[in-house]
Protein backbone atom coordinates (compact mmCIF):
# COMPACT_ATOMS: atom_id res chain seq x y z
CA UNK A 1 0.00 0.00 0.00
CA UNK A 2 1.41 3.20 -0.97
CA UNK A 3 2.39 5.65 1.93
CA UNK A 4 -0.62 8.17 1.39
CA UNK A 5 -2.80 5.50 1.06
CA UNK A 6 -1.51 3.77 4.49
CA UNK A 7 -2.80 6.63 6.79
CA UNK A 8 -5.58 7.56 4.27
CA UNK A 9 -7.01 10.91 5.50
CA UNK A 10 -4.59 11.48 8.69
CA UNK A 11 -2.53 14.38 8.95
CA UNK A 12 -1.15 16.33 11.69
CA UNK A 13 -1.32 14.80 15.40
CA UNK A 14 -3.47 11.81 14.30
CA UNK A 15 -1.00 10.65 11.85
CA UNK A 16 2.10 11.50 13.49
CA UNK A 17 0.90 9.04 16.59
CA UNK A 18 0.03 5.95 13.54
CA UNK A 19 3.04 6.12 12.30
CA UNK A 20 5.40 6.71 15.49
CA UNK A 21 3.15 3.13 16.32
CA UNK A 22 3.43 1.93 12.68
CA UNK A 23 -0.07 1.27 12.65
CA UNK A 24 -1.65 1.86 9.37
CA UNK A 25 -5.36 1.92 8.40
CA UNK A 26 -7.03 -1.40 8.56
CA UNK A 27 -4.55 -2.50 11.33
CA UNK A 28 -6.39 -4.42 13.85
CA UNK A 29 -5.03 -2.79 17.23
CA UNK A 30 -5.57 -2.57 21.17
CA UNK A 31 -4.87 0.79 22.34
CA UNK A 32 -4.90 2.15 25.91
CA UNK A 33 -5.48 5.72 26.64
CA UNK A 34 -5.49 7.27 30.08
CA UNK A 35 -9.07 7.14 30.35
CA UNK A 36 -9.25 2.88 29.31
CA UNK A 37 -8.42 0.47 26.46
CA UNK A 38 -10.88 -0.03 23.06
CA UNK A 39 -9.34 -3.06 20.63
CA UNK A 40 -10.84 -2.29 16.52
CA UNK A 41 -9.95 -1.64 12.95
CA UNK A 42 -8.56 1.75 12.52
CA UNK A 43 -10.10 3.20 9.73
CA UNK A 44 -9.46 5.60 7.43
CA UNK A 45 -10.95 9.47 8.19
CA UNK A 46 -13.04 11.62 5.47
CA UNK A 47 -10.62 14.21 3.43
CA UNK A 48 -12.35 17.26 5.47
CA UNK A 49 -12.18 15.67 8.85
CA UNK A 50 -9.83 16.91 12.00
CA UNK A 51 -5.86 16.24 12.46
CA UNK A 52 -6.51 15.54 16.34
CA UNK A 53 -8.29 11.67 15.91
CA UNK A 54 -7.95 8.39 15.18
CA UNK A 55 -11.31 6.30 14.34
CA UNK A 56 -11.69 2.85 15.15
CA UNK A 57 -14.15 0.49 14.22
CA UNK A 58 -15.37 -1.72 17.31
CA UNK A 59 -16.35 -5.48 17.22
CA UNK A 60 -19.85 -4.17 17.76
CA UNK A 61 -20.03 -2.29 14.83
CA UNK A 62 -19.98 1.21 16.21
CA UNK A 63 -17.16 3.93 15.21
CA UNK A 64 -15.49 5.58 17.98
CA UNK A 65 -12.93 8.59 17.76
CA UNK A 66 -9.97 8.35 20.02
CA UNK A 67 -7.59 11.29 20.89
CA UNK A 68 -4.27 10.95 19.63
CA UNK A 69 -2.70 13.01 22.14
CA UNK A 70 -4.12 10.77 24.82
CA UNK A 71 -2.99 7.39 23.07
CA UNK A 72 0.05 5.96 25.56
CA UNK A 73 0.56 1.90 23.90
CA UNK A 74 -0.91 0.78 20.80
CA UNK A 75 -0.43 -3.24 20.17
CA UNK A 76 -0.49 -4.32 16.27
CA UNK A 77 -2.97 -7.43 16.57
CA UNK A 78 -3.07 -7.93 12.36
CA UNK A 79 -4.76 -6.25 9.60
CA UNK A 80 -8.27 -7.30 8.52
CA UNK A 81 -9.38 -4.89 5.40
CA UNK A 82 -12.77 -3.72 5.30
CA UNK A 83 -15.06 -3.64 2.04
CA UNK A 84 -17.86 -1.54 2.32
CA UNK A 85 -19.47 -2.03 -1.24
CA UNK A 86 -22.62 -4.16 -0.41
CA UNK A 87 -22.59 -7.67 -1.72
CA UNK A 88 -24.26 -8.71 -4.90
CA UNK A 89 -26.16 -11.70 -5.69
CA UNK A 90 -28.31 -12.67 -8.74
CA UNK A 91 -32.38 -12.11 -7.35
CA UNK A 92 -33.73 -15.57 -7.61
CA UNK A 93 -37.01 -15.58 -9.79
CA UNK A 94 -40.14 -17.40 -8.53
CA UNK A 95 -43.01 -18.80 -10.48
CA UNK A 96 -46.62 -17.90 -8.61
CA UNK A 97 -44.70 -15.06 -6.32
CA UNK A 98 -45.90 -11.74 -6.89
CA UNK A 99 -43.91 -9.06 -9.04
CA UNK A 100 -42.92 -6.06 -6.80
CA UNK A 101 -41.24 -3.00 -8.20
CA UNK A 102 -38.86 -1.04 -6.01
CA UNK A 103 -37.89 2.61 -7.13
CA UNK A 104 -35.08 4.51 -5.63
CA UNK A 105 -34.90 7.52 -5.25
CA UNK A 106 -32.08 7.84 -2.96
CA UNK A 107 -31.83 7.90 1.09
CA UNK A 108 -29.70 5.09 3.47
CA UNK A 109 -32.34 2.56 3.00
CA UNK A 110 -29.80 0.83 0.47
CA UNK A 111 -26.27 2.89 0.93
CA UNK A 112 -23.07 2.35 1.87
CA UNK A 113 -20.35 4.25 3.78
CA UNK A 114 -18.06 6.27 1.59
CA UNK A 115 -14.85 6.49 3.71
CA UNK A 116 -13.39 9.07 1.49
CA UNK A 117 -15.87 11.75 2.48
CA UNK A 118 -17.16 10.14 5.52
CA UNK A 119 -20.35 9.94 3.71
CA UNK A 120 -23.33 8.01 3.14
CA UNK A 121 -23.78 7.27 -0.41
CA UNK A 122 -26.70 5.48 -2.60
CA UNK A 123 -26.20 1.99 -3.48
CA UNK A 124 -28.66 0.26 -5.69
CA UNK A 125 -30.01 -2.78 -7.71
CA UNK A 126 -31.55 -5.94 -7.40
CA UNK A 127 -28.76 -7.91 -6.74
CA UNK A 128 -27.16 -5.72 -4.06
CA UNK A 129 -30.42 -6.15 -1.82
CA UNK A 130 -30.61 -9.18 -2.18
CA UNK A 131 -27.10 -9.87 -1.04
CA UNK A 132 -28.06 -7.55 2.17
CA UNK A 133 -31.73 -8.53 2.60
CA UNK A 134 -31.53 -11.94 1.20
CA UNK A 135 -35.39 -12.70 2.52
CA UNK A 136 -36.69 -10.27 0.22
CA UNK A 137 -36.73 -13.32 -1.98
CA UNK A 138 -39.10 -15.18 -0.26
CA UNK A 139 -41.79 -12.74 -0.38
CA UNK A 140 -41.62 -11.27 -3.86
CA UNK A 141 -40.08 -11.63 -7.55
CA UNK A 142 -38.59 -8.04 -7.15
CA UNK A 143 -37.76 -5.61 -9.84
CA UNK A 144 -35.90 -2.28 -8.98
CA UNK A 145 -35.56 0.82 -11.08
CA UNK A 146 -33.04 3.77 -10.11
CA UNK A 147 -35.29 7.00 -10.38
CA UNK A 148 -32.76 9.36 -8.64
CA UNK A 149 -29.57 9.64 -6.66
CA UNK A 150 -30.88 12.26 -4.28
CA UNK A 151 -31.26 13.31 -0.34
CA UNK A 152 -34.71 13.85 0.31
CA UNK A 153 -34.00 17.71 0.74
CA UNK A 154 -33.21 17.36 -2.73
CA UNK A 155 -36.61 15.81 -3.82
CA UNK A 156 -39.21 18.99 -5.21
CA UNK A 157 -41.86 19.15 -8.03
CA UNK A 158 -39.49 17.38 -11.06
CA UNK A 159 -38.45 14.33 -9.04
CA UNK A 160 -42.51 14.10 -7.52
CA UNK A 161 -43.59 14.21 -11.05
CA UNK A 162 -41.13 12.00 -12.52
CA UNK A 163 -42.32 9.30 -9.69
CA UNK A 164 -45.67 9.62 -10.31
CA UNK A 165 -45.48 9.45 -13.70
CA UNK A 166 -42.61 6.24 -13.38
CA UNK A 167 -45.99 4.70 -11.06
CA UNK A 168 -47.87 5.07 -13.32
CA UNK A 169 -46.07 2.68 -15.48
CA UNK A 170 -45.04 0.21 -13.45
CA UNK A 171 -49.09 -0.17 -12.55
CA UNK A 172 -50.00 -0.14 -16.37
CA UNK A 173 -47.33 -3.56 -17.04
CA UNK A 174 -49.01 -5.75 -14.38
CA UNK A 175 -47.22 -5.33 -10.68
CA UNK A 176 -48.37 -6.59 -7.77
CA UNK A 177 -47.32 -3.54 -5.84
CA UNK A 178 -44.95 -0.79 -5.62
CA UNK A 179 -41.99 -0.04 -2.88
CA UNK A 180 -40.83 3.56 -3.26
CA UNK A 181 -37.02 3.99 -1.37
CA UNK A 182 -36.77 7.63 -0.15
CA UNK A 183 -34.74 9.71 2.46
CA UNK A 184 -36.66 10.21 5.47
CA UNK A 185 -36.55 13.78 6.06
CA UNK A 186 -39.28 14.51 3.31
CA UNK A 187 -40.74 11.38 2.87
CA UNK A 188 -44.30 12.87 4.45
CA UNK A 189 -44.04 15.42 1.84
CA UNK A 190 -43.62 12.77 -1.24
CA UNK A 191 -46.25 10.82 0.54
CA UNK A 192 -48.72 13.60 0.17
CA UNK A 193 -48.24 14.79 -3.33
CA UNK A 194 -47.92 11.27 -4.46
CA UNK A 195 -51.73 10.89 -2.92
CA UNK A 196 -53.12 13.39 -5.02
CA UNK A 197 -50.87 13.28 -8.15
CA UNK A 198 -51.95 9.29 -8.04
CA UNK A 199 -55.70 8.43 -7.39
CA UNK A 200 -57.24 5.46 -6.92
CA UNK A 201 -54.37 2.98 -7.67
CA UNK A 202 -55.39 -0.88 -7.93
CA UNK A 203 -52.02 -1.83 -5.84
CA UNK A 204 -50.11 -0.98 -2.38
CA UNK A 205 -47.85 2.26 -2.66
CA UNK A 206 -45.13 2.18 -0.33
CA UNK A 207 -42.36 4.63 0.96
CA UNK A 208 -39.77 3.23 2.81
CA UNK A 209 -36.12 4.57 3.84
CA UNK A 210 -34.32 4.19 7.04
CA UNK A 211 -32.99 5.79 9.88
CA UNK A 212 -30.01 4.68 10.13
CA UNK A 213 -27.62 3.47 7.39
CA UNK A 214 -26.98 -0.20 6.29
CA UNK A 215 -23.70 -0.09 7.67
CA UNK A 216 -24.96 0.56 11.46
CA UNK A 217 -25.60 -2.15 13.80
CA UNK A 218 -28.73 -0.86 14.81
CA UNK A 219 -29.90 0.10 11.35
CA UNK A 220 -33.70 -0.36 10.71
CA UNK A 221 -32.96 -0.50 6.88
CA UNK A 222 -33.55 -4.11 6.14
CA UNK A 223 -36.79 -4.67 8.51
CA UNK A 224 -38.07 -1.85 6.83
CA UNK A 225 -37.28 -3.27 3.29
CA UNK A 226 -39.18 -6.39 4.53
CA UNK A 227 -41.78 -4.90 6.36
CA UNK A 228 -42.37 -2.43 3.14
CA UNK A 229 -41.88 -5.47 0.49
CA UNK A 230 -44.21 -7.56 2.15
CA UNK A 231 -47.04 -5.01 2.36
CA UNK A 232 -46.79 -4.53 -1.67
CA UNK A 233 -46.77 -7.76 -2.42
CA UNK A 234 -49.33 -8.87 0.01
CA UNK A 235 -51.45 -6.39 1.75
CA UNK A 236 -55.18 -5.59 0.04
CA UNK A 237 -54.44 -1.71 0.99
CA UNK A 238 -54.33 -0.11 -2.37
CA UNK A 239 -52.83 3.28 -1.08
CA UNK A 240 -50.12 5.76 -0.74
CA UNK A 241 -48.15 4.73 2.05
CA UNK A 242 -45.75 5.32 4.67
CA UNK A 243 -43.66 2.36 6.21
CA UNK A 244 -41.58 2.30 9.17
CA UNK A 245 -40.86 1.22 12.52
CA UNK A 246 -43.35 1.33 15.08
CA UNK A 247 -41.86 0.94 18.63
CA UNK A 248 -38.02 1.98 18.49
CA UNK A 249 -37.97 -1.92 18.98
CA UNK A 250 -37.55 -4.60 16.07
CA UNK A 251 -41.27 -5.60 16.93
CA UNK A 252 -43.24 -4.27 14.23
CA UNK A 253 -43.72 -1.30 11.22
CA UNK A 254 -46.58 0.60 10.65
CA UNK A 255 -48.49 1.80 7.95
CA UNK A 256 -49.24 5.26 7.73
CA UNK A 257 -51.60 6.92 5.77
CA UNK A 258 -49.99 9.53 3.15
CA UNK A 259 -51.63 12.07 3.78
CA UNK A 260 -52.09 12.20 7.25
CA UNK A 261 -48.25 11.05 8.16
CA UNK A 262 -44.81 13.24 9.73
CA UNK A 263 -41.38 12.64 10.97
CA UNK A 264 -41.15 13.53 14.31
CA UNK A 265 -38.11 12.74 15.46
CA UNK A 266 -34.31 13.72 13.93
CA UNK A 267 -32.80 10.05 14.91
CA UNK A 268 -35.28 7.60 16.78
CA UNK A 269 -36.17 4.67 14.36
CA UNK A 270 -39.70 4.99 15.17
CA UNK A 271 -39.62 8.52 14.17
CA UNK A 272 -42.62 8.37 11.82
CA UNK A 273 -46.57 8.85 13.18
CA UNK A 274 -50.07 9.31 11.90
CA UNK A 275 -51.24 12.50 13.70
CA UNK A 276 -54.78 13.01 14.38
CA UNK A 277 -55.63 9.35 13.73
CA UNK A 278 -54.47 6.15 14.05
CA UNK A 279 -52.30 3.95 11.25
CA UNK A 280 -53.32 1.97 8.87
CA UNK A 281 -52.25 -1.02 9.88
CA UNK A 282 -49.13 -3.15 11.69
CA UNK A 283 -46.68 -5.47 9.79
CA UNK A 284 -44.38 -7.73 11.00
CA UNK A 285 -42.61 -10.58 8.65
CA UNK A 286 -45.27 -12.79 9.25
CA UNK A 287 -48.26 -11.01 9.10
CA UNK A 288 -50.12 -7.64 7.63
CA UNK A 289 -53.00 -6.63 10.80
CA UNK A 290 -55.50 -3.97 9.24
CA UNK A 291 -55.76 -0.89 12.69
CA UNK A 292 -58.92 0.03 10.67
CA UNK A 293 -61.34 -0.68 7.51
CA UNK A 294 -61.80 2.62 5.82
CA UNK A 295 -59.26 2.03 3.54
CA UNK A 296 -59.02 1.62 -0.60
CA UNK A 297 -59.01 -1.77 -1.48
CA UNK A 298 -56.70 -3.69 -3.62
CA UNK A 299 -57.91 -4.06 -7.40
CA UNK A 300 -57.11 -6.69 -10.24
CA UNK A 301 -57.67 -3.58 -12.65
CA UNK A 302 -54.97 -1.45 -14.38
CA UNK A 303 -56.75 1.67 -13.77
CA UNK A 304 -54.98 4.39 -11.74
CA UNK A 305 -55.63 8.21 -12.33
CA UNK A 306 -51.68 10.09 -12.89
CA UNK A 307 -52.41 14.23 -12.50
CA UNK A 308 -49.13 15.55 -12.19
CA UNK A 309 -49.86 19.23 -12.82
CA UNK A 310 -48.34 21.72 -9.86
CA UNK A 311 -47.35 25.16 -9.84
CA UNK A 312 -44.29 25.44 -7.85
CA UNK A 313 -44.56 29.56 -6.62
CA UNK A 314 -46.49 28.05 -3.23
CA UNK A 315 -44.93 28.52 0.15
CA UNK A 316 -45.50 27.49 3.61
CA UNK A 317 -44.89 29.91 6.22
CA UNK A 318 -44.71 29.26 10.04
CA UNK A 319 -45.84 32.16 12.23
CA UNK A 320 -44.08 33.48 15.11
CA UNK A 321 -44.29 36.34 17.55
CA UNK A 322 -43.66 39.84 16.14
CA UNK A 323 -43.17 38.40 12.45
CA UNK A 324 -43.27 41.32 9.82
CA UNK A 325 -45.35 42.09 7.12
CA UNK A 326 -41.91 42.13 4.38
CA UNK A 327 -42.13 38.35 4.93
CA UNK A 328 -46.15 38.04 3.34
CA UNK A 329 -44.84 41.29 0.68
CA UNK A 330 -41.61 39.69 -0.38
CA UNK A 331 -43.85 36.52 -1.87
CA UNK A 332 -46.41 38.54 -3.24
CA UNK A 333 -43.35 40.89 -4.95
CA UNK A 334 -42.07 37.38 -6.11
CA UNK A 335 -44.73 36.39 -7.81
CA UNK A 336 -46.23 33.69 -5.48
CA UNK A 337 -49.64 32.26 -6.40
CA UNK A 338 -50.14 30.38 -2.85
CA UNK A 339 -49.22 30.82 0.61
CA UNK A 340 -49.44 28.01 3.42
CA UNK A 341 -49.79 29.63 7.04
CA UNK A 342 -49.14 27.70 9.81
CA UNK A 343 -50.35 29.79 12.35
CA UNK A 344 -50.81 29.96 16.39
CA UNK A 345 -53.44 28.30 18.76
CA UNK A 346 -56.63 27.98 16.26
CA UNK A 347 -55.03 29.61 13.47
CA UNK A 348 -54.08 33.47 14.13
CA UNK A 349 -51.19 35.65 13.14
CA UNK A 350 -50.69 39.27 14.69
CA UNK A 351 -52.25 42.35 13.19
CA UNK A 352 -49.31 44.35 11.55
CA UNK A 353 -49.30 41.11 8.57
CA UNK A 354 -53.42 42.23 7.93
CA UNK A 355 -52.37 44.69 5.47
CA UNK A 356 -49.75 42.22 3.26
CA UNK A 357 -52.85 39.59 3.78
CA UNK A 358 -55.29 42.02 2.13
CA UNK A 359 -52.55 42.83 -0.93
CA UNK A 360 -52.46 38.65 -1.04
CA UNK A 361 -56.23 38.83 -1.27
CA UNK A 362 -56.31 41.59 -3.84
CA UNK A 363 -53.91 40.58 -6.09
CA UNK A 364 -55.83 36.94 -6.20
CA UNK A 365 -53.18 34.58 -4.16
CA UNK A 366 -54.94 31.92 -2.42
CA UNK A 367 -53.99 32.32 1.22
CA UNK A 368 -54.53 29.00 3.54
CA UNK A 369 -54.30 29.03 7.41
CA UNK A 370 -53.18 25.09 9.08
CA UNK A 371 -52.08 25.09 12.76
CA UNK A 372 -48.33 24.90 13.74
CA UNK A 373 -49.89 22.40 16.92
CA UNK A 374 -50.34 20.17 13.86
CA UNK A 375 -53.17 18.04 16.02
CA UNK A 376 -56.17 19.96 16.37
CA UNK A 377 -58.36 22.02 14.03
CA UNK A 378 -58.25 25.63 12.21
CA UNK A 379 -60.86 27.43 13.81
CA UNK A 380 -61.38 30.93 12.78
CA UNK A 381 -64.63 31.25 14.08
CA UNK A 382 -64.13 31.79 17.76
CA UNK A 383 -62.08 34.84 17.81
CA UNK A 384 -62.03 38.07 16.23
CA UNK A 385 -58.71 37.11 15.15
CA UNK A 386 -60.00 34.55 13.42
CA UNK A 387 -62.97 36.46 11.91
CA UNK A 388 -60.72 39.13 10.53
CA UNK A 389 -58.62 37.24 8.69
CA UNK A 390 -61.23 35.60 6.63
CA UNK A 391 -62.37 38.86 5.79
CA UNK A 392 -59.30 39.61 4.26
CA UNK A 393 -59.10 36.03 2.55
CA UNK A 394 -57.39 33.46 4.35
CA UNK A 395 -58.91 30.23 4.14
CA UNK A 396 -59.23 27.53 6.93
CA UNK A 397 -57.85 24.41 6.23
CA UNK A 398 -60.13 22.26 8.60
CA UNK A 399 -57.24 19.67 10.36
CA UNK A 400 -54.90 19.23 7.15
CA UNK A 401 -51.19 19.31 8.61
CA UNK A 402 -49.41 22.48 6.85
CA UNK A 403 -46.80 20.41 4.51
CA UNK A 404 -49.60 18.48 2.94
CA UNK A 405 -51.43 22.23 3.11
CA UNK A 406 -48.86 23.39 0.84
CA UNK A 407 -48.35 20.04 -1.73
CA UNK A 408 -52.12 20.20 -1.86
CA UNK A 409 -52.28 23.99 -2.55
CA UNK A 410 -49.20 23.25 -5.43
CA UNK A 411 -51.25 20.99 -7.13
CA UNK A 412 -54.62 22.91 -6.72
CA UNK A 413 -52.97 25.92 -7.98
CA UNK A 414 -51.71 23.27 -11.09
CA UNK A 415 -55.13 22.82 -12.07
CA UNK A 416 -56.71 25.89 -12.57
CA UNK A 417 -56.06 29.68 -11.20
CA UNK A 418 -60.02 30.50 -10.64
CA UNK A 419 -59.76 30.80 -6.59
CA UNK A 420 -63.29 29.66 -5.98
CA UNK A 421 -62.32 26.22 -7.61
CA UNK A 422 -59.11 25.99 -5.99
CA UNK A 423 -60.95 26.16 -2.62
CA UNK A 424 -63.46 23.51 -3.78
CA UNK A 425 -60.16 21.04 -4.89
CA UNK A 426 -58.31 21.81 -1.50
CA UNK A 427 -62.20 21.25 0.72
CA UNK A 428 -62.51 18.09 -1.22
CA UNK A 429 -60.89 15.23 0.51
CA UNK A 430 -58.94 12.99 -1.86
CA UNK A 431 -57.38 10.42 0.79
CA UNK A 432 -57.77 11.29 4.22
CA UNK A 433 -56.14 14.67 4.19
CA UNK A 434 -59.36 16.63 5.86
CA UNK A 435 -61.22 14.20 8.37
CA UNK A 436 -64.36 15.17 9.91
CA UNK A 437 -62.98 14.57 13.69
CA UNK A 438 -60.24 13.70 15.61
CA UNK A 439 -60.69 10.10 16.91
CA UNK A 440 -60.43 10.13 21.22
CA UNK A 441 -57.23 7.92 20.44
CA UNK A 442 -55.69 10.26 17.66
CA UNK A 443 -53.86 12.45 19.91
CA UNK A 444 -51.33 10.47 22.25
CA UNK A 445 -48.22 12.15 23.76
CA UNK A 446 -47.19 10.42 27.29
CA UNK A 447 -45.14 13.49 29.71
CA UNK A 448 -42.53 10.91 31.35
CA UNK A 449 -41.55 11.02 35.10
CA UNK A 450 -45.40 10.85 35.93
CA UNK A 451 -46.21 7.52 37.82
CA UNK A 452 -49.04 6.22 35.83
CA UNK A 453 -46.68 7.34 32.97
CA UNK A 454 -43.51 5.64 33.82
CA UNK A 455 -45.60 2.61 35.43
CA UNK A 456 -47.16 1.62 31.62
CA UNK A 457 -43.97 2.36 29.90
CA UNK A 458 -42.41 -0.04 32.22
CA UNK A 459 -44.73 -2.73 30.68
CA UNK A 460 -43.80 -1.80 26.85
CA UNK A 461 -40.54 -0.83 26.77
CA UNK A 462 -38.09 -3.59 24.94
Amino acid sequence: MPVQESYKGYRGEALATLQNFNAPIWSDVRITTAKGGYAGIILPRSETADALHIVLKLASGYNIGIRAGSITAMEILGRKEAHYKIPEKEFPYAPGKPRVKLLGTGGTIASRLDYRTGAVIPAFSPGELYGSVPELADICNLETEKLYGVFSENMGPEQWVGTAQAIGREIEKGVQGIVIGHGTDTMHHTAAILSFMVQNPPVPIVMVGSQRSSDRPSSDAALNLMHSVKTAAESNIAEVMVCMFGPTSDVYGLLHRGTRVRKMHSSYRSTFRTIGDIPLAMVSREKITPLRQDYRRRRTDRNVLINTAFEEKVSIVYYYPNMKPDIIDALIDNGYRGIVIAGTGLGHVNKPLYPALKRARDQNIAVYMTVQTLWGYVQMYVYDTGRDMMELGVVPMANMLPEVAYVKLGWALGQTRDLAEVRKIMYTPINGEITEREPSNGYLIFQGGIPEVEAFISQIKK
